[in-house]
């Protein structure tokens, strides 16, 4: 039987925008998706108990029973975890402290607890936080009696060659790759520029690419077909988005098939260095983060024109495009266009047509499933603000 990925409470919406579009165990961190890694650990296949609107796209395709393994999709899972939660009986639940585990069956009777530490995503800027932690866990679990392809030697490597991993069919030229402060895993595929300087800890995924002259430091996770150059610090991409040209993005979670245009770049520090406010959908409010250093926030299909300038913290929803000469607001709700002269409401034809050209010219196509989706999420605007 398929163990299943579950999202705590059913529905966190202080993890959105990321998770209007997403359940918990496809959310993206170090290399690989929460799912994934549980999979990984588990070694079986798994299906999704995701909220009602998600399960068109991220379906259950086996009924549970009272033996079925549920499995947190915000946690992260390591052997350890994993087999403390195969270990559960029927009717028993997993904790630590306050942190939900696992569960066996479709009701809880008991609960047992780890007594090891749990890293579990509840914010949605826990993602970059926890991001080098656990790109590190991953890159040890992934490469771990393998043998990387060899670098090219026309690039020059800093540190030691153990903590470079590169999968087949990959592309690296003129490029300094330091790996004394965290290890770089370049995914299958994968395509770095002549001129890029990067620094460990870095995965780029398959089929990413970094274009001419990239700066791109530590705590980053390039997620796969992603495009990026300028300089980025500590950001969390998800699939197909691009950030192709010159500026700044730091302590970033930006989600899939977004584009920020040229000379696009975003704060990740206040000028007096106070502490970092960001918008809380659930409280309808900015919230205190407690970081001093916390940048953009952006849900899937949102685009920002060339020399966009998003001030610290600012969080942008679904379907957003920003057109701006000076800052927007640091909170822009989802399908809606503008900048900081104010916003209107995209309608989701027009939505719809862009997103439809954007995903072909990666020879994706926006189904019927999706428009439903997205259908769901503007119905129900109100409660996603």
């Amino acid at each position: 039987m398929k163990f299943k990925v579950y999202n705590v409470g059913d529905v966190n919406p202080n993890l959105f925008p990321i998770t209007l579009t997403r359940p918990m165990g496809d959310l993206r961190l170090g290399i690989s998706t929460m799912a994934e890694r549980w999979q990984y650990f588990l070694n079986e296949d798994f299906d999704w108990d995701a909220p009602d609107y998600l399960r068109e796209l991220f379906p259950c395709t086996e009924a549970a029973g009272n033996d079925t393994l549920f499995v947190a999709g915000n946690v992260v899972a390591t052997a350890e975890i994993a087999a403390a939660a195969a270990a559960l009986h029927p009717g028993q639940r997993l904790l630590a402290d306050d942190v939900e585990i696992a569960h066996r069956g479709v009701s809880v009777s008991s609960d047992v607890h780890f007594p090891g530490k749990v890293l579990a995503i509840n914010h949605i800027y826990d993602i970059f936080m926890l991001n080098d932690q656990v790109l590190r866990m991953d890159f040890e679990r992934l490469t771990a009696g393998r043998t990387s392809q060899p670098l090219h030697p026309s690039n020059v490597l800093l540190g030691d060659p153990s903590q470079l991993f590169i999968e087949e069919g990959t592309k690296i030229r003129c490029s300094t790759i330091n790996v004394e402060d965290g290890p770089i895993y370049i995914g299958r595929d994968a395509v770095v520029m002549e001129g890029c300087r990067l620094r460990g800890s870095l995965a780029l995924c398959e089929h990413a690419q970094l274009n001419m002259g990239a700066l791109v430091y530590g705590g980053t996770t390039i997620g796969p077909h992603c495009k990026v150059g300028g300089e980025i610090n500590n950001v969390v991409m998800w699939g197909y988005s691009n950030k192709a040209h010159d500026g700044f993005l730091g302590n970033a979670v930006i989600g899939q098939w977004c584009n920020l245009g040229a000379g696009t770049t975003a704060s990740n520090l206040k000028n007096n260095y106070a502490k970092v406010r960001v918008w809380n959908y659930p409280s309808g409010r900015f919230i205190d983060t407690g970081l001093q250093f916390c940048g953009l926030i952006m849900g899937d299909h949102s685009k920002a024109a060339i020399n966009t300038s998003f001030n610290t913290g600012t969080v942008v929803g679904i379907g957003c495009n920003v057109i701006s000469e000076g800052f927007p607001p640091t909170f822009i709700s989802s399908f809606s266009r503008g900048g900081s002269g104010g916003f209107l409401d995209i309608h989701l034809d027009d939505f719809y047509t862009v997103a439809e050209r954007v995903m072909a010219r990666r020879h994706c196509s926006l189904t019927d499933a999706h428009r439903r989706l997205f259908n769901h999420i503007a119905a129900y605007a109100d409660c996603f603000k």
